[in-house]
C-alpha cells in the first residue's frame, strides 16, 4: 500500500511478496455463511485483529478522490473477498473473527466526505455479520476528529448494527485520541462500556530513509496513543472502555518501566493517572498480530495481565498460518496458549461462538 499525501498507511508492506495489499478490484463476492472444508482444522481460535476490503467502499473512496493513492493489487496476493477470508479461517481452524477497516480508515480531513465513508463500510461489514452471526463481529468504523459524526455513527452501530465495538486510530493528523477534543467521545464509550479496538497508523511518514514504516512506526505509533491515553486522563476518566491495542501495544511493553520511572516526579501527568503507571497498562488488552515474537510476547506478558492477550492475525496482511506458527513457537504453556487463541476473547465477546 502506499502512503498517501499525509504520510499516513495503515499496514505498509514487509515485502512486497507477502505484505502488500490494497482493496482495489475486490469481487462483491456473497456474503453467506461457507462451510469448512473437509480437511480443516476443528475451528476454535477468535481473531481480533482481521481486515476486511470491500469493493465498495474501495470504489467509493475513489469516487470522493480522497488520498488513498494509486489503488493495484500486488502480485502474489489474491483479491480479498468474503470467500478469501473465510478459506483462511476453515483452514486454520479459526472460528470467529472481529473484522476492522484497515487505515487511514475513513478520516481524510473532510467531515461529510468521512460520514459516507463510515455508513458505507459499516452497513457492508453489517450485511457480513447478519448472514454469518456467530463467525463475524465487526468493530464500527469511526472518524474521531468529527466528533459530532462520532458520536452519531457510535450510536447507530451499537444501538442499530448491534456491532461488538468500536475502532480508532492511533492518531489523526498528527492528534492523539488523548487530546481533549475528542473527550465526549471518550465519555460516550465509557458510559457503553464499550470495547475498543486500536490501529496504529504512520503518523509521520518515513522517518528513517529506505526502511519500511511498519517496521517501526506503526508500533510506535500505538505506543504514543498509549502514552496519550494515559496521561491526559483518558483511561483513568474511563475505566469501563476495554482498549485492546494492535501489535501487542506497540513499544510499551518495553518501555512500561522507564515511562514510569521517568514521569514518577512529574505530579501534573501522575495526577492524571492516580491508580498509577503499571496498573493503568494492566488493564489494557493486547493482540498478538505481527508481535508473536518471543522477546514482544514476554515482554507483554509482564505488562499486562495473561488473560488480556488475544490472538490477531493482521490478515490479509498476514495469513493466519503464519500468525499461528510464530504464536506457538513461543513454548507458551498450554493453557495461556488455549487463553490467547479462544478463551481471552471469547470473556470479551461471548456472541462468538464459531
Amino acid at each position: 500500500m502506499q502512503i498517501s499525501q499525509s504520510g499516513c498507511v495503515c499496514c505498509a508492506p514487509r515485502d512486497p511478496s507477502r505484505r502488500r495489499f490494497l482493496a482495489t478490484g475486490v469481487a462483491a463476492a456473497s456474503t453467506t455463511l461457507l462451510p469448512a472444508p473437509s480437511n480443516a482444522a476443528v475451528p476454535h481460535r477468535i481473531d481480533v485483529h482481521h481486515h476486511i476490503f470491500p469493493r465498495s467502499v474501495m470504489d467509493l473512496q475513489e469516487k470522493l478522490n480522497l488520498k488513498w493513492g494509486k489503488l493495484e493489487t500486488p502480485r502474489g496476493l489474491p483479491q480479498w473477498t468474503p470467500q478469501t477470508m473465510f478459506d483462511d479461517m476453515d483452514n486454520n481452524g479459526v472460528a470467529s473473527v472481529v473484522i476492522s477497516p484497515a487505515g487511514p480508515g475513513a478520516w481524510f480531513g473532510n467531515v461529510e466526505r468521512a460520514r459516507l465513508i463510515c455508513r458505507a463500510w459499516n452497513e457492508y461489514a453489517a450485511n457480513l455479520k447478519r448472514d454469518n452471526p456467530r463467525r463475524v463481529g465487526v468493530f464500527a468504523l469511526v472518524a474521531l476528529p468529527d466528533v459530532e459524526g462520532s458520536l452519531r455513527e457510535i450510536e447507530f452501530a451499537l444501538d442499530v448494527l448491534k456491532f461488538d465495538g468500536v475502532a480508532l486510530y492511533s492518531s489523526y493528523d498528527q492528534k492523539y485520541p488523548g487530546d481533549e477534543k475528542y473527550a465526549a467521545v471518550f465519555a460516550e464509550l465509557n458510559r457503553r462500556k464499550a470495547i475498543v479496538f486500536v490501529h496504529p497508523v504512520a503518523c509521520c511518514g518515513a522517518l528513517v530513509p529506505g526502511v519500511p514504516t511498519n517496521a517501526y512506526e506503526l508500533p510506535f505509533d500505538t505506543t504514543r496513543a498509549i502514552a496519550s491515553l494515559l496521561f491526559s486522563g483518558t483511561l483513568s476518566k474511563n475505566p469501563d472502555i476495554r482498549f485492546i491495542f494492535s501489535h501487542a501495544g506497540g513499544a510499551m511493553p518495553m518501555l512500561a518501566g522507564r515511562i514510569d520511572d521517568l514521569t514518577r516526579p512529574m505530579k501534573a501527568l501522575r495526577d492524571r493517572a492516580p491508580e498509577g503507571v503499571p496498573d493503568l497498562l494492566r488493564k489494557i488488552y493486547v493482540d498478538t498480530a505481527g508481535a508473536y515474537y518471543p522477546g514482544a510476547i514476554a515482554a507483554t506478558m509482564k505488562m499486562t495481565l495473561e488473560t488480556h492477550l488475544l490472538y490477531g492475525s493482521d490478515f490479509p496482511y498476514s495469513s493466519s498460518a503464519e500468525a499461528l506458527a510464530g504464536l506457538a513457537a513461543n513454548g507458551l504453556a498450554a493453557h495461556a496458549l488455549a487463553g490467547i487463541e479462544r478463551g481471552n476473547a471469547l470473556a470479551l465477546f461471548p456472541q462468538l461462538t464459531g
